[in-house]
């Protein structure tokens, strides 16, 4: 895999847009020698910039897809949108990956839309690193998929292992199932369904995880429904949010308090550093053709960074490449497994 790699990205996404992405830009460029960036927005916006800065090009859009319009809708309606233009762009073979921290929506309608499903792979799906302060987890799917079928879990597992591995890298990662209990007969029928195909379609299967076991990181990649996903990564980051304001609070509250905050500084900035959704920079959208990584909407510079340098690691560990070989060994393998159990 070549270390030359473009990258479109969304000037306009995001609460703090275009500021916070420009100097994210700005940043990603100057750390990634081998990294070039398609930079979509407003001319009056990306014109300027990319007029100032080597290895980024503008391209001027017209249409901007707003937080509240219906995702699928805005994709096919404003083709001259920054996050279709961007994933077009990636289709057509002038980029390899897009960034963008605006609408989720919108853009797992793109990736999927626009640049297209990976050949096998029934539902792309998001996965992100979860904060934990032991090691990295990922967590797929993250709320691409609400409605699911236990089949496409396998999928969510292969492709998180793939991305796990090639991207957090974690070594071997072993996956499970996030259940309501340990084990093998617990939770819905969906979930004993998805369990079963799980053992015996993925090999790093390693059984069901409860929710404790998430931050503690008792397993590498946690495999679960889109809805579920969702809600369980929502509660982590505004569980973390509340105690670390709760703490400041008490560390502030007098002189001798703020005497051993200040002992702690050191610590607690490395813990925070450690469970801080930037690291990474977005979530992936695992299953398209090409890397597509979504910010969250209130990412800053730093973030913005991380997000374009994720997705430019994405592009060179091949994991769209990976991601469907993996899928139509799989296939083949599941395959194998009906046509003998048919024949017994």
């Amino acid at each position: 895999m070549s270390d030359e790699v473009t990258i479109t990205v969304d000037a306009i996404g995001g609460d703090y847009a275009p500021g916070v992405v420009l100097e994210g830009v700005a940043d990603a460029l100057a750390a990634d020698a081998g990294l070039s960036v398609i930079l979509c927005g407003p001319a009056e916006v990306v014109g300027p910039f990319a007029a100032a800065h080597e290895r980024c090009e503008a391209q001027a859009t017209t249409q901007v897809i707003d937080m509240g319009e219906h995702p699928a809708n805005a994709v096919r309606t404003k083709k001259d949108s920054s996050i279709v233009v961007g994933c077009r762009l990636v289709k057509e073979g002038a980029a390899q990956g897009f960034f963008s921290a605006g609408s989720t929506g919108a853009c797992l309608a793109a990736g999927t839309l626009v640049m297209g499903r990976i050949k096998g792979v029934a539902r792309p799906a998001m996965a992100t690193v979860i904060p934990s302060p032991v090691r990295p987890v990922v967590l797929c799917d993250i709320g691409a998929n609400a409605d699911c079928k236990p089949a496409y879990l396998v999928q969510f597992g292969q492709m998180a292992t793939v991305y796990a591995e090639k991207i957090v890298g974690i070594p071997n990662p072993r996956a499970a199932l996030l259940n309501i209990g340990a084990e093998d007969t617990k939770g819905s029928q969906f979930a004993q369904e998805a369990h079963a195909l799980l053992r015996e379609q993925l090999p790093n299967f390693a059984g069901n995880a409860e929710g404790g076991d998430i931050l503690a990181a008792n397993f590498d990649v946690i495999v679960t429904d889109g809805f579920t996903g969702n809600v369980c990564l929502k509660t982590i980051e505004g569980t973390s949010k509340t105690l670390f304001k709760a703490l400041k609070g008490i560390m502030m509250k007098s002189l001798a308090t703020k005497l051993g905050a200040l002992a702690l500084k050191g610590g607690l900035g490395r813990l925070m550093k450690q469970v801080s959704p930037d690291t990474y920079g977005g979530a992936p959208l695992l299953g398209v053709k090409g890397a597509c990584v979504v910010g969250h909407g209130s990412s800053g510079a730093l973030a913005v960074k991380n997000g374009v340098l994720t997705t430019a690691g994405i592009v060179r560990a091949g994991v769209s490449e990976i991601i469907a070989q993996t899928v139509a060994t799989g296939a083949s393998s599941g395959s194998a497994s009906a046509s003998s159990a048919t024949m017994d």
